[in-house]
């Protein structure tokens, strides 16, 4: 798969198939005086056009004029937009190059300009395979999932206390880089460590980041490092799919707690990321029902010690693609802002980095139907569906939220977290970025649990 080269100008052979350049774009060309076709290099010639408000317009009209498949507009947007998206310019830059190549795919694949489809194939986007060491590495540059698995960590420690038998199911984008840590802690409790039985989703579909090995070679480096701290491990992935909201996964979980259930074990179901890959009402024909509700109340079920939550603060679940793209360009341009302060411009981390936030804006704006997975939701609306699926909030202790604000005083200025009511919310300059909630059984037996809409 050709992987496209950030170090070049914007897409340089993005009109190849087009001898002459598109008619004038008469209401962005009459203040800028715009230069022949490709005949300029610099965002300065275009004036305000390098402002993130200005971008955003753009990329909101290129989206209209696709839906409303008029090609000649399509063409005159994109043109101006592949002269002030640099790839390798600034922050709001590489966001706008990004959306700009989703664009592409979509005008391609709908049919509207026909003239890039060699373009688009040429587009395609080759995602980096970390290693465990880069991987490790990769996710501790930034608090963006640290601060989730510091919040999660701290509650799970706090719910487990005095079991003998700990059994972790973990729903995680980031492939247990939680568990390390996780047993560190564990294995310092006062009154020895427990039994802890581990069991991944593994995913079967490919989301980044992604990993070079498999999920049998992951689980025994885990239970040798789990050795190595004087922890009995056993470990257990279940192949599983997002698609049909995990349901094989639950049932696999169900079973084990049947052959467990004599043992006095704590339950903890650990979602990082993950859940928002689970199709939401728009994809299903019964107006009333949703796999997101019904995953939750099957683990509602299983009776869990506790439950934590952790995913983006974002609502990417619209079906108007101007109303999607709006959201996602005024939520991503947090990753491109925060990658200036911790990777340095050209290198390879920063690639792959970059790599898989146009994967994730291409699955945004290009994709439709069970093909888009990328459905985040806000906080507010998982809360109501917990709420609903019949499980109680309990929050993060004092020491937990002490934990959270040390591991953020190790990274660059900006980031910040706030409370809202009993959760906790990672923020990039004030802006709502993560949030971490936790959550047990109702032990009043009188709620009525009703689905979420």
């Amino acid at each position: 798969m050709p992987r496209y080269d950030y170090e070049s100008r914007p897409f340089p052979t993005l009109w190849s198939n087009l001898l002459t350049p598109p008619p004038p774009f008469h209401a962005m060309t009459s203040k800028n005086h715009i230069r022949p076709w490709l005949g300029f290099s610099t965002s300065k010639a275009l004036g305000n056009f390098g402002d993130a408000n200005y971008m955003e317009q753009l990329l909101v009209h290129c989206a209209t004029a696709i839906e409303t498949n008029d090609a000649t507009l399509v063409q005159q947007i994109l043109w101006v937009l592949n002269n002030i998206a640099a790839p390798d310019g600034d922050s709001n830059q590489r966001l706008t190059c990004g959306f700009l190549r989703a664009l592409v795919t979509r005008a391609a694949r709908s049919g509207t300009c026909k003239v890039l489809m060699t373009t688009a194939a040429n587009l395609a986007i080759a995602t980096h395979k970390f290693s465990i060491i880069e991987l490790a590495g990769f996710v501790d540059l930034t608090p963006w999932h640290r601060f989730g698995f510091t919040a999660a960590n701290a509650a799970i420690l706090d719910a487990v206390e005095g079991f003998p038998v700990v059994h972790i199911v973990d729903l995680s984008l980031n492939h247990c880089m939680q568990i390390p840590t996780l047993i560190d802690s564990i294995a310092n409790r006062l009154e020895g460590p427990p039994l802890v039985r581990l069991t991944v989703a593994g995913l079967t579909e490919d989301v980044p980041p992604m990993l070079d090995l498999s999920y049998e070679e992951l689980g025994t480096k885990l239970v040798n490092f789990a050795k190595s701290r004087n922890v009995t491990m056993e470990f257990r992935v279940i192949p599983s799919s997002s698609s049909d909201g995990f349901s094989t996964f639950i049932e696999q979980i169900k079973i084990q707690n049947l052959l467990h259930s004599m043992n006095r074990e704590a339950l903890v179901i650990n979602s990082h990321m993950m859940l928002h890959y689970i199709p939401e009402e728009t994809l299903l024909s019964s107006p009333n029902a949703s796999y997101r509700t019904i995953f939750l109340e099957a683990v509602r079920s299983l009776d869990p010690t506790i439950m934590v939550l952790v995913d983006e603060d974002a609502d990417f679940t619209s079906r108007n693609l101007v109303l999607r793209l709006r959201a996602a360009f005024n939520y991503l341009w947090i990753p491109y802002d925060t990658v200036d302060t911790f990777l340095p411009r050209g290198s390879e981390q920063r690639k792959w980095y970059e790599a898989d936030l146009c994967w994730r804006i291409e699955n945004v704006v290009a994709a439709e139907g069970a093909q888009r997975v990328e459905r985040l939701e806000p906080k507010g609306r998982w809360v109501q569906r917990m709420w609903s699926a019949g499980f109680r909030r309990v929050g993060f202790n004092e020491e937990g939220v002490g934990e959270v604000r040390s591991m953020l005083d190790k990274h660059a200025a900006g980031w910040g977290l706030k409370r809202e009511e009993e959760d906790l919310v990672l923020t990039w300059k004030g802006h709502n970025v993560v949030f971490a909630t936790v959550w047990t059984e109702k032990q009043d037996e009188a709620w009525l649990g009703t689905a979420y809409i």
